[in-house]
């Protein structure tokens, strides 16, 4: 018995890493494929660019989700992915929050067992994967721009900025009408290669066997070939003619002067540096001028004091030599009898009092201009899209969760910016003409309903000319050896904004502390060079840098359907997503009611 009983210990503990510890050889096969997505996907975007590996980056994901697995182990490998991936691209969060680059990696890599779960279901229903993976993959794009306030970031179709013929359908689709033909590509390779695969299991499996698993119909592929083609087709010669005919639509607009400060953010917090921070950015912003330049935009949130009419206002007479005031009539006298407007970035407060004094009752992140006949616009633009954790802590009046998230709040106060409303046009004369434009604060360049909004108005026609993005990205870069090194976040985000100039038709002029200020074309062109400046001639070069350039924005006059009724493509798409993954989730609840657990 004893010997029987030591015997069954010994099995035990033989099979017991396998089930408890490790993992099977399939399972190390499917985490692989997983983290070879994960990698793929990482190394698309820039700075390393390698955007062809896009139409094949999901190929591993796919084929890691085989019909006849565990959907425990398959969501779990999935998960693990997912981490790799958000945790190896989101790197640059770890200098603005910790734990928000923890929290943040966590959440979005729940997105992954998610579309594993929809995969096996497609593959299992034998679908066509060159139809799904669009569905799929961007409809997870799309609900991932509106979630939480959206995050627009890494999609498929932002690896191919640079390919401007393919990008121009945007001005029809949005930036997701090129992820969906990635996507297509790669579904259409799974497909070939799970028909390569029945042949060769029709071929070995004995007459009357049934092959189990992921076999997408065999008869499909060379008609899904030939739609994906003409799609592509048609793409190119689409791209190819809006390019061919932009000159037409063209017309000169004025020179514009963008000026880059290079201060890592621990160095603009500080408000000692305020004085210094302004007047560095005033004597770049006078060099505009003297090259001509009809308007001169500074970054956001640089100017360190509240800058809004009502709150200046409070200090007129008791105290006229405090900061606000002194900044205020400092930028004033630069602009006052030449030829250029100011445009600038600054908080702007709203001030209650009562029988216990005055508070700060709301703080907007803001921009300003300030006109050549030394008075400021009555205008202002307060920013819209606010970011979750960097500008506003969600779910203030639930004290449990508000307590929770002010863990992972980088200060030790509640620091939330109240978002805008109105998507505000400014306007500016140069030359005998009257110009308008809006202005995009900080990430707002990455949301494309903004960008929209401030480019058309309710009745679809177009009120601005050009946008401009004014943002402070010194949060995202290292400070070694009194040198700024720059992360992968500034070239990623200049990518982003190019997609916007696209779906509008409009020049986007980037004015952005530590890098990338650039002037984005209507094609999507990123412009190297510029008329006049002292930055690097190339754009991806003007990372962690000081200087100024001005240049001509060239006005298009095409108003696009894009601008004209928005993401009508992510809606369907999110919706085609929703559906898919409803009906896997209820097919796996149906296999447990019914007992038959084949999962």
């Amino acid at each position: 018995m004893e010997q029987k009983a030591a015997k069954k210990r010994l099995n035990f503990i033989k099979r017991l890493p396998a089930r408890t510890i490790g993992f099977s050889k399939d399972n190390r096969i499917t985490l692989l494929l997983m983290f070879a997505s994960a990698v793929l996907l990482s190394v698309i975007h820039p700075p390393l660019g390698l955007s062809f590996l896009a139409w094949v980056a999901w190929v591993p994901f796919i084929l890691a989700c085989r019909a006849d697995m565990s959907v425990q182990r398959l969501m779990t490998c999935a998960y693990l992915g997912g981490l790799s991936f958000w945790f190896g691209n989101m790197y640059w969060l770890v200098i603005v929050s910790f734990p928000g680059y923890i929290a943040f990696s966590i959440v979005q890599a729940f997105y992954w067992p998610l579309l594993a779960l929809s995969v096996r279901f497609v593959l299992r229903k034998q679908w066509p994967m060159f139809l799904a993976a669009p569905l799929i993959f961007v409809g997870a794009e799309a609900i991932q721009g509106v979630m939480f306030t959206g995050f627009g970031w890494y999609y498929l179709a932002h690896s191919q900025y640079q390919h401007l013929p393919l990008i121009q359908i945007c001005d029809i689709f949005g930036t997701l009408g090129v992820s969906a033909l990635i996507a297509m590509v790669n579904g259409l390779t799974v497909d070939w290669i799970n028909k390569s695969r029945a042949a060769q299991a029709a071929g070995s499996e004995p007459q009357g066997s049934r092959v189990i698993g992921r076999l997408a119909p065999s008869r499909c592929c060379w008609l899904a070939t030939i739609i994906t083609a003409i799609l592509l087709a048609g793409s190119s010669v689409y791209g190819c003619f809006r390019l061919a005919q932009t000159p037409k639509h063209l017309t000169k607009g004025p020179l514009i002067g963008s000026v880059q400060p290079n201060v890592p953010a621990y160095v603009k917090e500080e408000m000692d540096n305020g004085q210094k921070i302004l007047d560095d950015l005033i004597a770049d912003s006078e060099k505009c001028i003297e090259a001509g330049a009809a308007m001169v935009c500074w970054p956001e949130t640089m100017v360190l004091a509240p800058m809004n009419r009502s709150y200046l206002a409070r200090f007129d007479n008791p105290l006229p030599d405090i900061e606000p005031q002194r900044f205020h009539k400092q930028i004033l006298a630069h602009c006052t009898d030449k030829t250029s407007y100011v445009l600038f970035g600054a908080n702007a407060v709203d001030v209650g009092c009562s029988n216990n004094g005055c508070k700060i009752t709301a703080q907007y992140n803001a921009a300003f201009l300030y006109r050549p006949d030394g008075t400021p616009d009555p205008k202002r633009y307060d920013k819209i899209h606010r970011v979750p954790f960097g500008e506003y802590i969600p779910f203030r009046d639930i004290s449990w969760i508000y307590r929770l998230f002010m863990f992972f709040n980088p200060y030790d106060y509640d620091y939330s910016l109240t978002a805008g409303t109105d998507y505000t046009t400014f306007e500016i004369e140069a030359d005998g003409q009257k110009y308008g434009f809006g202005v995009l604060i900080c990430y707002e360049d990455t949301d494309s309903t903004v960008a929209r909004k401030l480019v058309v108005d309710q009745n679809g026609l177009k009120k601005a000319d050009w946008l401009v993005n004014i943002s402070n990205d010194g949060w995202y870069v290292h400070f070694k050896d009194r040198q700024v090194v720059p992360m992968v976040e500034l070239a990623q985000r200049t990518a982003i904004s190019a997609f916007r100039c696209v779906e509008n038709r409009v020049s986007i002029i980037r004015s952005v502390n530590t890098g990338i200020s650039c002037l984005i074309e209507p094609t999507g062109k990123i412009r190297d060079g510029y008329a006049a400046g002292n930055l690097p001639d190339k754009v991806m070069d003007r990372q962690g840098v000081a200087g100024w350039f001005a240049d001509t924005i060239p006005i298009d006059s095409r108003v696009t359907i894009f601008s004209r009724h928005g993401r009508w493509l992510d809606v369907a798409l999110g919706s085609g997503w929703s559906i898919i993954l409803l009906l896997s989730i209820y097919g796996l609840w149906k296999q447990k009611i019914t007992g038959k657990n084949r999962a």
